[in-house]
């Protein structure tokens, strides 16, 4: 019975130093990619943006016309707007990239004599690199052991039936990027990168480029009909200037002018800046995001199913009590367990020899934890068996078997494990055994145990036969294995149910350690649905089974795709968790898959929109909070956005028909835009919910980030804004101000009020206190930079010149601010009246 660790039988591998010249010499283990965007690349996308385009063209104009100090002055402007966005773009894609770089596939390699996980990229020729089902090969390589290893390479060749490997021969081979489908196995990295078999037909595969979500087509739809409204607007205005003042010229730059008012680019740079952001704040949370989309679902989630073990458990099995032979051993503590009793030997025996040899599954961890301790000096310890055949679990029968080869014996050993029902079965017992041993095992669940069946075998055939059935079994006992439930789960679910989320546990364990489980933790179950209950279901009838259980078992895999695809004909959003090869399509269907990072296969991570670094159940629900406070900091910051470009446009067309001097000339749009951006990316970006996210329901699927009555509250709160600044500017040039002090004092009141606009559009509830309370520090720096700036534009002469503004004094100047703030009680009067007409009668 081989209970010793195999990992002295691993090659050494590699040295950190012969690790750090190799990949100095050959580089990452990535191909070429077009995704990461180098800092020359991203200014020329920026350049190339359609507001700076007019920047320019504006800049041009001013120099035809003469005024070549205006000209260098707003080119200096478009120069910082310029140097301002590729700083947040450019942190935006160092977000992006330890993002990737955390979420890619991982590897487990053997460096200085020990196991590793590291990043996939960060693989090197020459390493060797353990393999196990559900793993990605990370490199091409060449096999030095394998151990009925089965690998998928349909990614490669189109055929997918798994190739048997075999160490030491043509087939002996691995090649990156394909799926280990069953087995173990070690390989010596022979290549990395570009050179690979994969790295080969690497650009077909990198100009497959992800769908656009519902979100980012929300954006874009908006933007692209706000783009051609500024175009139509600016050809408009040119026109009209032109035909009711004269010069082309001064026609184009007033043209120029709205269209800069009306394009909308910041709400493309707004969103993937939040997202990027967003998901860096969950990585904190020690949740990786692999698809940026699965924050905007966040706040939609409406069911989590959650498999127990690991996630709602610590995953820290451990033998608590043993049943054989009519009697029961408890174990409190395995570490304090003297001795073992004998009756109690072949239990733990055949235990082991029906686990694998190297394990990785925290049971059969435990039962080799045991046998170490108290079988390494028995009988029982048999150091040249041999593992020769494997029943592996199947959706028919809970229960895995291992034939095991013994030297000078005409028999050969088995050794079966799995579920109580399933190991009664093998073992054909009826009638009142049956029942003994099904009463027993209830009786174990009932005490929150996972409770698996031991059954033993000979065979003597040369051949060992299809099907598990034809051996015949006999009955040797129960094992209970205790996994403590999380101290912090209660409250995390809890939580969930106040959000009005249903959490629905999954489970492969007995129904009854389910349902004790489940009622520790706090969900609600009126009654528990088995696996076979459930396969025998129509769907109709899981729906509707659905409005009540919360409580899945004896659950194959398989069926957690069922249980996804009814939760959502219902109209659920669902996010579920999992860790196996299995569970990729239940990942891939449900609209958030949750891979679980330590346990999980590579299989389940990729087919994942995110990944727990810890398997936790808290973290989970850390990412939903996270995710809604996400979702509506980019609501308020898009509905500032929108207003805010409203009083633009007002200034920019109104003096026009009326007949007044213009206000607003391209400079001034640019120092706006150092305004709008850095408020619409970095403070609402910053801001703390002002109610907990997570007492409110989640957001109905059908609700836009920008409904007809959010654009409709912001276009009245730019609305306000330009009314009081169009009334200021007109009250001052009829109390006889010259056109430029006037303008002046038009463009403070402006600033003013976009503030004003700022702190309105921090929060969705109406009020003062909403408005101005648990102001940010970076909202702080962001009004006092910009009224500083304000200052200095309006009041130093080599400032103001370019811009046209005549000199206030200081209470010329503090007047026309407290005017533009003084919209700020207007604003929340608006959002209560909004409010009102939203309210169900």
């Amino acid at each position: 019975m081989p209970v010793t660790d195999a990992e002295a039988d691993f090659p050494p591998g590699l040295s950190a130093e012969e690790v750090a010249a190799r990949r100095g010499a050959e580089g990452y283990n990535e191909l070429p990619s077009e995704g990461r965007r180098s800092l020359p690349r991203i200014a020329a996308e920026v350049a190339g943006d359609p507001m700076f385009v007019l920047l320019l063209a504006a800049g041009a104009i001013y120099l035809l016309m003469g005024d070549a100090h205006e000209a260098m002055v707003l080119l200096g402007f478009v120069a910082i707007i310029i140097a301002v966005t590729v700083v947040q773009e450019r942190r935006t894609e160092r977000a992006l990239e330890a993002l990737r770089d955390l979420s890619s596939p991982r590897a487990l390699v053997v460096r200085d004599g020990r196991p590793q996980r590291i990043p996939g990229r960060e693989v090197v020729s020459g390493d060797v690199a353990l393999l196990s089902e559900g793993d990605r090969v990370p490199a091409d390589g060449e096999l030095l052991a394998a151990h009925d290893l089965a690998i998928d390479e349909s990614l490669l060749t189109g055929e997918s039936v798994p190739v048997q490997k075999h160490a030491g021969t043509a087939a002996g081979r691995v090649f990156a990027g394909t799926l280990v489908a069953g087995g173990q196995g070690v390989a010596r990295i022979t290549a990395i990168g570009a050179a690979t078999e994969l790295g080969r037909i690497g650009k077909s595969l990198s100009a497959i480029g992800p769908e656009p979500s519902p979100l980012q087509r929300e954006i874009g739809a908006l933007t692209r009909r706000l783009a051609v409204i500024g175009i139509a607007f600016c050809l408009a205005v040119a026109g009209l200037y032109v035909a009711l003042r004269g010069g082309w010229l001064d026609g184009l730059l007033a043209g120029i002018t709205l269209a800069m008012g009306i394009l909308p680019q910041e709400f493309p740079v707004i969103l993937i800046i939040f997202l990027a952001l967003g998901a860096r704040r969950i990585a904190r949370a020690r949740v990786l995001t692999r698809r940026l989309s699965a924050i905007e679902t966040l706040g939609e989630t409406t069911v989590l199913c959650v498999d127990k073990t690991g996630t709602l458990t610590e995953n820290r099995m451990a033998v608590a009590m043993l049943a054989a032979g009519g009697q029961r051993l408890e174990i409190a503590d395995e570490t304090q367990l003297r001795d073992l009793p004998e009756g109690f030997h072949e239990l733990l025996e055949y235990a082991v020899l029906a686990s694998e040899t190297t394990p990785h599954d925290p049971m059969e961890q435990a039962f080799h934890r045991l046998a170490r301790e108290h079988l390494a000096d028995t009988e029982h310890l048999h150091p040249d068996w041999s593992l020769a055949w494997e029943y592996e679990l199947s959706p028919g029968l809970m229960a895995m078997s291992h034939l095991w080869r013994i030297p000078a014996h005409a028999h050969q050993a088995v050794a079966a494990k799995g579920a109580p029902e399933a190991i009664a079965d093998l073992c054909h017992l009826a009638g009142d055994e049956r029942r003994a041993v099904l009463a027993e095992a209830a009786a174990l669940a009932d005490r929150g145990l996972r409770v698996l069946g031991v059954a033993k075998a000979s065979h003597r055939g040369a051949s060992p036969p299809a099907i598990q059935h034809d051996f015949d079994f006999a009955f040797v006992g129960l094992i209970g294995l205790a996994d403590p439930l999380r101290h912090e789960v209660p409250a995390a679910i809890a939580e969930c149910h106040a959000a009005g989320i249903s959490v629905m546990m999954i489970t492969g364990d007995h129904p009854r350690t389910a349902q004790a489980i489940a009622t520790a933790a706090g969900i609600g179950a009126q009654r528990v649905i088995a696996g076979d209950e459930l396969a025998a279901m129509t769907d109709a009838q899981l729906a509707e089974r659905l409005r009540a259980d919360c409580v899945f078992a004896r659950v194959a895999p398989e069926q957690k795709l069922r249980i996804v695809e009814a939760l959502k004909a219902r109209g659920a959003v669902v996010a579920m968790t999992g860790d196996g090869v299995n569970d990729a399509p239940a990942l891939k269907a449900a609209h958030i898959g949750i891979a679980m990072g330590k346990r999980g296969t590579d299989v389940a991570r990729e087919a994942a929109d995110l990944v727990l670094l810890e398997d936790d159940f808290g973290a989970i629900v850390r990412a939903v909070a996270l995710g809604r406070r996400v979702y509506g900091n980019l609501r308020q910051a898009t509905i500032y956005t929108l207003a805010v470009h409203v009083p633009i446009i007002g200034l920019t067309l109104l003096p026009l028909l009326l007949g007044l001097p213009p206000v607003l000339a391209p400079m001034h749009i640019a120092f706006l835009e150092l305004v709008i951006d850095p408020a619409c990316s970095i403070v609402f970006e910053a801001e703390e919910p002002r109610r907990d996210p997570m007492q409110q329901p989640p957001r109905r699927r059908d609700d836009p980030l920008l409904g007809p009555g959010r654009i409709a509250l912001s276009l009245v709160h730019g609305a306000l804004a330009t009314a009081l600044v169009v009334a200021l500017y007109g009250f001052a040039l009829r109390s006889g101000m010259p056109p430029a002090g006037a303008r002046s004092a038009a463009f403070v009141a402006l600033v003013a009020a976009n503030c004003a606009l700022l702190f309105s559009s921090r929060s969705a509830q109406p009020g003062l206190r909403e408005a101005l309370g648990g102001v940010t520090p970076t909202a702080a720096w962001v009004v006092g930079g910009t009224l500083a700036a304000l200052a200095a534009a309006t009041s130093v002469e080599w400032l103001a010149r370019p811009f046209g503004f005549g000199a206030l004094d200081i209470w010329q100047w503090l007047g026309a601010a407290a005017a533009g703030l003084a919209v700020l009680p207007l604003l929340e009067m608006a959002k209560l009246a909004a409010r009102g007409r939203r309210a169900p009668t």
